[in-house]
C-alpha cells in the first residue's frame, strides 16, 4: 500500500489516501492522484523507527497534506506560506538541512547552521505533533527565546 495525494486542477491537494496503485487507476480523472510518502519532510527521506535522516530517496519533497500545493516543474508538494510571513522564502534546495520549506530570510539568532525551519521540524517531532494538525507554524513556537516580526522583518527577542 502506497499514499496518495489527490491534486486538484489548481494544484491543491484535497486529500491524501492509503491506496494500491490498482485502485488509484479506477478513479476519476477530475484532478490527479499522485503518489506521496510519508516519510518525506523537508526534503529528506526519515527512518519510520527513528525519525531520523536515514539517506534514503525523498519523495517528492514533503509529505502531501491538504492544503500543500503541488508544483509539477519540480515535483513537490509544498506546505502554503505561513500565514503573516510574507518575508518568507521557499528554500529550493540550496539548504543541507531542509529543503521544500518557507524559512525567514534571516537565520534564527542560534549560531547554528540550520534555520527555524529545522527548529520547527525538531519541535513537532518531540512533541509529536501530527503534520496534518499543524496549521500555524506559531502553534510550536513557543519554546523560542525569539520570535519573527514582519515588521521589521527580524527576529526579536521574546525577554524583552
Amino acid at each position: 500500500m502506497s499514499y496518495f495525494a489527490h491534486v486538484d486542477t489548481d494544484g491543491i491537494v484535497s486529500a491524501v489516501i492509503v491506496a494500491e496503485q490498482e485502485y488509484i487507476d479506477t478513479l476519476p480523472t477530475t484532478g490527479s492522484w499522485i503518489q506521496t510518502s510519508f516519510n518525506t519532510r523537508g526534503g529528506n527521506h526519515y527512518d519510520p523507527d527513528t525519525n531520523e535522516p536515514d539517506g534514503g530517496t525523498a519523495l517528492r519533497g514533503n509529505f502531501a497534506i491538504p492544503g500543500y500545493v503541488y508544483n509539477p516543474t519540480y515535483d513537490v508538494f509544498i506546505a502554503p506560506k505561513p500565514e503573516g510571513y510574507d518575508s518568507w522564502v521557499l528554500n529550493t534546495g540550496s539548504s543541507v538541512y531542509y529543503s521544500w520549506t518557507w524559512e525567514s530570510p534571516v537565520p534564527y539568532p542560534t549560531g547554528s547552521e540550520a534555520n527555524l525551519s529545522s527548529s520547527i521540524y525538531d519541535s513537532i517531532r518531540r512533541k509529536k505533533i501530527p503534520l496534518e494538525e499543524v496549521t500555524d507554524w506559531r502553534q510550536v513556537l513557543g519554546e523560542y527565546q525569539y520570535t519573527w516580526d514582519e515588521s521589521s522583518t527580524n527576529w526579536v527577542s521574546n525577554s524583552e
